[in-house]
């Protein structure tokens, strides 16, 4: 999957609003994912921008949000999600800020293209966080873009695993309802 832009940015609790570093990924599918360091070993928590942001608001549109200690208001950023919650992150400079602004709309609205060279039409290519796009300039004949999707397995076998689940506890149900017949008997 292609990383859009990563770095730096502070994060403010939802419960205790306390503000944290964390390390942030954002991807081409949309997913904004955050870690506890660089190394990218710690998650903490993703969100998915196709799905669920609104709105991405930055500087003095935030009105009403205090940055950390020792950052201005103009670093500031909201991300709006559907569900009524807001992501408040600040960056470290105004410029990052609006960078981080610009790339998070982006990616919410982001599409991939191929194009069919045999009937000259292009077609869109679903990005989810089950399909990897990677993209090679300079590859073929005369520097053509090529783009592949790789689409990840790891799903696939959904159903049997939820099947496999009831059945279980079918079973378990079963059990439990004789033995709590058998005082009875």
């Amino acid at each position: 999957m292609a990383l859009l832009k990563s770095g730096w940015l502070w994060r403010q609790s939802s419960v205790l609003k306390r503000w944290k570093l964390n390390w942030c990924d954002l991807w081409l599918d949309g997913s904004f994912m955050f870690y506890k360091s660089e190394n990218r070993r710690d998650f903490e928590t993703r969100v998915s921008l196709k799905t669920s942001c609104v709105n991405v608001k930055s500087g003095l549109e935030c009105a009403g949000v205090c940055p950390p200690e020792t950052h201005p208001s103009e670093n500031l950023l909201v991300v709006c999600l559907k569900n009524g919650f807001t992501l408040t992150l600040c960056a470290n400079s105004e410029d990052e800020a609006l960078a981080w602004k610009l790339t998070l709309l982006e990616a919410r609205r982001n599409t991939v293209f191929t194009y069919n060279p045999s009937d000259d039409t292009y077609q869109t290519v679903p990005i989810d966080s089950h399909n990897a796009v990677y993209a090679m300039p300079g590859t073929g004949c005369g520097g053509i873009q090529h783009v592949w999707v790789h689409r990840d397995t790891y799903n696939e076998g959904i159903g049997e695993q939820i099947a496999l689940g009831l059945l279980a506890g079918m079973a378990a149900g079963a059990a439990m309802r004789s033995l709590l017949w058998m005082p009875f008997c």
